[in-house]
């Protein structure tokens, strides 16, 4: 099986990128936002991350 890294289309909060994310690597969506705050408040590179994921990652 070919796992593919997509947006989620039913577990989304902004954009469905977290969800996506946890979806791919099999762990609560609920760990990989609390890993996104905390690459947005401790390293400022969070915000860009993810608006180029959500550029990126198909839906």
């Amino acid at each position: 099986m070919n796992k593919v890294l997509r947006r989620s289309k039913t577990d989304r909060k902004v954009a469905g990128v977290c969800g996506g994310i946890a979806e791919y690597f099999g762990v609560d969506p609920t760990l990989i936002r609390l890993a996104w705050i905390l690459l947005v408040f401790c390293a400022g590179g969070g915000i860009l991350a993810y608006i180029i994921a959500l550029i990126i990652m198909p839906e």
